[in-house]
């Protein structure tokens, strides 16, 4: 492997297959009021939060992380409710989405109500992703009360995994927005980081942006980059993807390679700040564990440390492997 070519070194938090999608479950009524009685149920409440169990300070045992808080089924109503979401099966047990709050879950010093985003680096792979289908699903469910054809009212079908048009019967599939994440770098020891200008100072990561219509993955990352901060890469190579229900977006990662000295041009309504940075100044960013869900974004006096997307992100596994390649 050459420095022009990595892989990641472990895969994205929401990259995995725990959830058994099973499209023939979605149509099958009867099977679904026969897992009822043993079935599961994940809350979300209108600020996309959910409960988790957190463990109590100065336990150490590794079974005792956070962990998602779920609902039994049959405690909740005798059978799946009309706006109840499947989301799937994890171990045979199926595992269904609400709109609920407090009042519906679990109370005590160990219940939170967290964020996908806030917390969902911390949770195993089944409940990351459950509460990221959950979110996802509801999420459009909220969007789509209207057909996009003609404007008449929706109702929800295949438990949940699409919505049909009661005027003329028109289906619709939640959607999901591709978007492109790159890792730009110099084939050696340097790498480009950029500061979104909403962003406070300090704050960096790499670029991203959203495929737009009938474009490749590689004209996008071409075009995005470009667009961005003026620079021409090439060597464009494909690491990886995360599912992003923020609100409904799949990001896929690449790393491209630049010229250093070519000149920046900002795209200044997006991008206020670009640079390019060593193996070593990402190595001793990573060890100081100041990452974007750690840092305090209070106003600094003098210039503060760069900072790198938390380990929720995609970007981080993917600056993680590019300075663990070197």
């Amino acid at each position: 492997m050459t420095l022009t070519d990595f892989g990641l070194i472990r895969p994205p938090v929401l990259a995995g297959a725990a959830l058994l999608r099973d499209e023939l479950l979605r149509q099958d009524t009867g099977r679904q009021k026969e897992g009822w009685a043993t079935a599961r149920v994940v809350l979300v409440d209108e600020e996309s939060r959910s409960p988790v169990v957190w463990p109590a300070p100065g336990v150490e045992d590794a079974d005792t992380g956070p962990r998602l808080w779920t609902r039994a089924a049959i405690e909740a109503a005798g059978s799946p409710p009309p706006d109840a979401l499947l989301l799937g099966e994890v171990d045979g047990v199926a595992y269904w989405a609400v709109r609920g709050g407090p009042e519906q879950a679990a109370a005590g010093d160990e219940i939170r109500w967290l964020n996908l985003f806030s917390v969902g680096a911390e949770l195993s792979d089944r409940d990351a992703a459950l509460l990221a289908a959950a979110v996802a699903l509801l999420n459009w469910h909220g969007r789509a009360l209207f057909c996009a054809r003609d404007g008449s009212p929706t109702r929800q079908a295949n438990a949940g995994w699409a919505r049909i048009c009661e005027a003329q019967h028109h289906e619709e599939y939640p959607r999901t927005d591709p978007a492109v994440i790159c890792l730009v770098h110099d084939g050696a020891d340097r790498m480009l980081l950029g500061r979104h200008r909403a962003w406070p100072a300090g704050r960096f990561s790499v670029l991203a942006g959203f495929v737009e219509a009938g474009e490749s993955l590689e004209a996008c990352v071409a075009r995005e980059i470009g667009e961005e901060v003026g620079l021409d890469v090439t060597d464009i190579r494909y690491l990886g993807s995360q599912g992003w229900p923020f609100p409904r977006s799949l990001m896929l990662g690449f790393h491209a390679v630049a010229d250093p000295a070519q000149p920046f041009r900002l795209d200044e309504t997006e991008i206020s700040e670009a640079l390019w940075i060593t193996r070593d100044e990402v190595r001793e960013a990573l060890a100081r564990g100041d990452d974007w869900a750690t840092a305090d974004d209070s106003p600094a006096t003098v210039t503060p440390p760069i900072r790198l997307p938390g380990r929720m992100s995609i970007a981080r596994i993917m600056i993680e492997s590019w300075s663990a390649a070197g």
